[in-house]
């Protein structure tokens, strides 16, 4: 990269050693980071409009265009306080300018010069007034102001005038960091010629058109960085099986697999006897039969002589999954061992060298099956569920063990393509959309707090029907917030309109111990109504739920919500979610219409994404996701796949990015890879 990129914003002329500060704080060191700090908005100024057919007390900033008339004298208001008054006017109408304690720009304005102001139209039908206006000579050749995100002390004239002398700096200097073919095939600008329409555009088209080009440099770069993250990755397989004889698993089945699930489990055994290893995910909606498709999957490395190890979050749902798949895979002769810390040291023991020995076809499990005592036969599948709740180290493990054993992720969170291409760049991808024959859409219906009593009466209903439920909450202590917590909501409902039922309580800061009590308590119906927090969220299988309640539901985005919902509806029986919210602003009416109006996650999914952003499907803080500046996943996927496609070329051409004419891609790709390992 250009040596003026890597410098200091402290040597740039008009900032100095204070000015520096203050732009670190919003994340600017050096020249290349403040080209980077792209305006939130910008001023038009080219469109003035009349004074006489504005209105005072509009809340929008107007630019109006004319000559100053006269300047009055200053009014001395108190020590430190002087007012400035100038009469302006455009032949329509005069208004006032106000102009506080500024006496060198009071100075500058001279009586017959032309201007152009930007504020707020303030006074009355008899006097106008803008106070503190934006003042521009009316000759000035940027029409079009960058408006810029600021901290305390940084103000927008400072940033202006930064960014037009970094541009000035650098100008004829800028390596390119675009291959020239893929710039011209796309037709796109050229770096310093964003850089300069991006902070300082001579028309909103040329603004336009340098947006696209830094939002392809962003999405190209991350595309290539995945791209050479998977080249230097060992893909050879060091288990390429043999397509064997799934007869018996499709026969063995108490159902019929969906169209959808029959592809799935098609991609991971194309996937098992390539080549290259398998790295595949499996993204369905809750309820969709994921883990089918992965037992089916481990059964075809069974009938190849290997191993599989499936690890899921939480005990609870290792627990799960150890029944699913002894229930599946055992009456075919598979052997399914269960591997969690909550064993004795004694069993553990006796687990793990099992395991070695290769007595088990298949290990379930938690965490405790990446440490370092675990010894595998032929481990040559790694299933792992609901994989970004594990931190990046323990994927790592469980991907080491063995010798590159091919690879399933599960997600039952609804994820938009958009998204897990991104998120699981690294990984091939079968979505299952659609629900196994049997299963009923979860009647959703969103009402307000008035009518809690009634929506607890129907409750009752359910649960004196033989069925059982849940309450959610989103805290679990009492807040400041106006905002049902789960620990006084328990027992306010406990002791008051379901005294007669068995409750239980689940929240975050129980011990793991605990919440599995609770749940396998729940579970085997020994708990008739569960009152939570979101730890449910990602829970237990119990058919026998058939009724959930969120109350607060304004709190809760539409993915968290449709997760939440997803824990009733797991039977043949009619299953319902009541949403209660005091909350009635449009945005939160809006969001919770679509959620009552579809099942669909992944159209919830898309709709989350616009409203609400990436973070929410990941957690805020390790999400693991690029931080675009300017690329919005929701509206610029096909961007996204072109930059795709052209990283793939290059990586094609050139795996390590060593040619000369890649070495700034290879820089740049460095970057983002190091970032992503250190927000992970």
């Amino acid at each position: 990269m250009n040596e003026k990129l890597e410098r200091s914003v402290v040597y740039l002329k008009g900032v100095g050693p204070k000015r520096a500060e203050l732009l670190e704080k919003v994340g600017v060191t050096n020249i290349y980071d403040l080209l980077g700090y792209y305006p939130r908005d910008y001023i038009d100024l080219s469109v003035p409009s009349e004074i006489r057919s504005l209105t005072v007390g509009g809340e929008e900033p107007v630019v109006v265009r004319g000559r100053i008339v006269r300047k009055l004298p200053p009014a001395h208001i108190r020590r430190g306080m002087t007012i400035f008054n100038a009469v302006f006017t455009d032949d329509t109408e005069d208004l006032t300018i106000i102009i506080y304690n500024q006496d060198y720009l009071f100075s500058t304005l001279k009586v017959g010069e032309s201007y152009i102001l930007y504020g707020k139209l303030t006074g009355n039908t008899f006097r106008k007034e803008m106070s503190a206006p934006a003042i521009y000579p009316a000759d000035s050749q940027d029409l079009i102001q960058p408006v810029y995100p600021l901290t305390e002390g940084l103000t927008q004239n400072v940033l202006r005038k930064a960014v037009r002398n970094a541009i000035d700096l650098v100008s004829g200097e800028v390596t390119e960091i675009m291959p020239k073919h893929v710039k011209d095939q796309l037709s796109l600008c050229s770096l310093i010629t964003a850089w300069e329409n991006i902070h300082f555009p001579k028309s909103i088209d040329s603004a336009l058109e340098a947006r696209r080009r830094l939002i392809f440099d962003e999405l190209f770069v991350h595309a290539l960085a995945v791209a050479y993250r998977r080249e230097l990755e060992n893909n050879s397989s060091n288990f390429i099986m043999k397509n064997v004889d799934m007869s018996g698993f499709y026969a063995s089945l108490p159902f019929e697999l969906t169209g959808a699930q029959e592809k799935a489990l098609d991609d991971c055994i194309v996937g098992m006897c390539s080549p290259e290893r398998m790295n595949r995910l499996i993204q369905g909606d809750v309820g969709s039969g994921k883990t089918v498709v992965a037992a089916g999957a481990a059964y075809f490395a069974h009938k190849n002589g290997f191993q599989s190890c499936v690890m899921a979050p939480t005990e609870i749902l290792a627990g799960q999954h150890y029944e699913t798949f002894r229930k599946l895979l055992e009456p075919l002769g598979v052997r399914v061992g269960l591997l969690t810390g909550s064993l004795t040291p004694k069993n553990k023991k006796e687990m793990q060298s099992a395991i070695a020995l290769g007595e088990y076809d298949v290990v379930v499990g938690t965490h405790a099956l990446i440490s370092e005592s675990v010894k595998f036969f032929r481990l040559a599948l790694v299933i792992t569920d609901e994989q970004h709740r594990f931190g990046v180290e323990q994927r790592a493990a469980l991907s080491a063990k063995g010798n590159s054993p091919h690879r399933i992720v599960m997600s039952a969170t609804p994820i938009p393509r958009t998204l897990a291409l991104i998120y699981y760049g690294e990984l091939a991808i079968s979505i299952i959309d659609e629900l196994p024959k049997g299963r009923q859409p979860i009647h959703t219906y969103a009402v307000s707090g008035g009518v809690r009593e009634r929506a607890y009466g129907f409750v009752k209903k359910q649960l004196d029907d033989g069925r059982q439920g849940y309450i959610v909450c989103p805290a679990v202590e009492e807040s400041e917030l106006d905002i049902k917590d789960v620990k006084s909501y328990y027992e306010e409902l406990k002791n008051g309109l379901f005294s007669e039922y068995k409750l239980g309580l689940l929240h975050g800061k129980m011990s793991a111990a605990e919440k599995d009590e609770v749940m396998r308590s729940f579970k085997d119906g020994e708990l008739h109504l569960l009152v939570a927090t979101t730890v449910v969220e990602v829970g237990v299988d119990v058919p026998n739920a058939t009724i959930i309640v969120i109350e607060n539901a304004d709190r809760f985005g539409l993915s968290q919500l449709h997760q939440l919902r997803g824990r009733v509806g797991r039977g043949s029986c009619e299953s319902f979610c009541i949403l209660i919210t005091d909350n009635g602003t449009p945005e939160v009416i809006k969001r919770l219409k679509l959620i009552s109006s579809t099942n669909d996650g992944f159209k919830i999914a898309d709709e989350d994404l616009k409203l609400r952003g990436p973070g929410d499907f990941f957690g805020k803080q390790q999400h693991g996701l690029p931080d675009f500046k300017l690329a919005d996943l929701s509206r610029d996927i096909n961007v996204f796949r072109q930059g795709q496609i052209m990283a793939e070329r290059i990586i094609a051409c050139d795996p390590k990015l060593s040619r000369p004419e890649n070495r700034v891609l290879n820089e740049l790709v460095s970057r983002l890879i190091e970032k992503g390992a250190e927000m992970n």
